[in-house]
């Protein structure tokens, strides 16, 4: 029976110090019980000494700091597992919220987890497919990679988000594939938008989902993307099913980090971020991948809306760090009603080289890829230049990569939210547009390729 203490010495924010305390740890669980029978959690930050400094996951109010009491758990925080957890939705704290029962777990696993060991890594290379042209051709999503999506306020990165989940898929196998899904300070329309666009497609039947509201605790969205984590790490390598992680907004997230720190009274770091914000993050991070002896893998796709629409932000520059690439949305692409409007010139898969080419898309991915992003480029100056000095200024080859630029923003980036297209049909596509430029300028493609496929519809 774990002892109890009535020793609150006081409370601040979301922080309480408790005095005489023995034989308790770290990271514990600690339950709060209040005058009216009440209970509340809370775990152990900081250990002094007899005294235990705890942080609160529910709010102060009517704690009586002589009357109530307070017990340890002698256990970390867990999340309770199993198969029945698919087509679910629960809380920051792995409580169910859609009005179903609880889950019988199948065991109960502590939600801090452990990072991969690197030596135990097997490489990441399968190709999972998106259904998003701009991601699927260019920046190419492989199984066991964490690639983020860097948005700004604003900019649709939750509609990017729910396609994702809805479309994802890794082909040519009946492999079991899952998503889980955590919404981290989110608002409720948001929140509801998640829940009834998966529900609608039936992608809700292979989804788990953890939802933390803007007006739940800090301290609760803190422990968030840890209980889904924990939930893919059972999913991917106990039950070997491939798990896609979409994480949304890891800026809110960083806020918590930061609020919880400044009622510590750390001393902050780089915007008042605290300092172990990079291995905070990492921790997250690094728990995707794939395991050598296990089939399952999770991938992961961090959301962050950057602030200020700044890249060098602490938040996404540590995050493309730890992180092997990052795509980027682009405000200027949203004003002109291209959706989803993916920057693809700046964005960058580091990882997509490995899950493209004969046997896992096709033979031409590698060179058209190259090609396009060539094109597009000089597409975009040879648009500048016309801004500046009129289109009469502009070659004749010029102005056909001006207008390939613009045919390749609206029919290849903007494909809307509820258009799923195969590798096939990215790649068909892009051949369709690459048609608007001379043979003789293709000169990043093989002969033996555009025999094959140049003008041929």
């Amino acid at each position: 029976m774990p002892k109890e203490y009535r020793t609150i010495q006081e409370v601040a924010g979301p922080l309480m110090l408790v005095k005489g305390v023995e034989n308790v740890a770290f990271d514990e669980l600690a339950e709060i019980e209040l005058v009216n029978g009440e209970t509340r959690r809370c775990r152990v930050l900081e250990i002094d000494g007899g005294n235990a400094l705890v942080q609160l996951f529910e709010n102060s109010a009517g704690i009586n700091l002589a009357s109530s009491k307070v017990r340890f758990l002698g256990r970390s925080m867990e999340l309770g597992v199993s198969e029945d957890m698919l087509s679910r939705v629960f809380d920051g704290l792995g409580r169910p919220i859609d009005g179903g029962p609880e889950i019988l777990p199948e065991k109960r696993m502590d939600i801090n987890g452990l990072p991969m060991n690197p030596a135990a890594r097997n490489y990441p290379q399968e190709f999972i497919q998106t259904g998003v042209s701009a991601i699927d051709g260019l920046n190419t999503l492989v199984r066991g990679q964490k690639l983020p999506i860097f948005s700004a306020s604003g900019l649709p990165h939750a509609d990017l988000a729910a396609q994702i989940a809805k479309q994802a898929k890794v082909r040519g196998t009946k492999e079991p594939f899952a998503v889980v899904f955590a919404a981290m300070g989110i608002t409720f329309e948001e929140a509801n938008f998640f829940t009834e666009s998966f529900r609608e497609t039936g992608a809700i039947d292979r989804t788990v989902m953890f939802v933390n509201l803007a007006n739940d605790p800090a301290v609760e969205r803190i422990s968030t993307p840890r209980m889904a984590l924990t939930a893919a790490e059972y999913l991917a390598f106990e039950k070997d099913m491939h798990v896609l992680v979409i994480l949304t907004d890891i800026t809110n997230y960083a806020d918590s980090l930061r609020e919880v720190s400044a009622a510590r009274k750390e001393v902050p770091g780089r915007r008042g971020y605290p300092g172990y914000m990079y291995t905070d993050l990492a921790s997250l991070y690094e728990r995707a991948g794939r395991k050598k002896g296990r089939n399952g893998s999770i991938t992961m796709i961090p959301i962050l809306s950057m602030p200020e629409d700044d890249k060098t932000h602490p938040i996404p520059d540590l995050t493309g760090y730890i992180t092997e690439g990052q795509i980027i949305l682009s405000r200027e692409l949203h004003r002109k009603n291209i959706q989803p409007p993916i920057d693809v010139l700046p964005s960058l898969s580091r990882l997509k080289d490995k899950g493209i080419g004969e046997g896992k898309t096709r033979q031409d991915h590698a060179n058209t890829m190259n090609q396009i992003f060539a094109a597009y480029a000089r597409g975009k100056e040879a648009k500048e230049l016309m801004v500046v000095l009129g289109e009469a200024a502009l070659t004749d080859i010029d102005l056909l990569y001006a207008k390939f630029a613009d045919a390749f923003e609206q029919e290849y980036v903007s494909q809307g939210y509820d258009t799923d297209r195969n590798i096939e049909e990215t790649l068909n596509l892009g051949w369709k547009l690459l048609k608007i430029l001379p043979r003789t300028e293709l000169k990043r493609i093989k002969d033996e390729l555009l025999d094959q496929y140049y003008g041929k519809e």
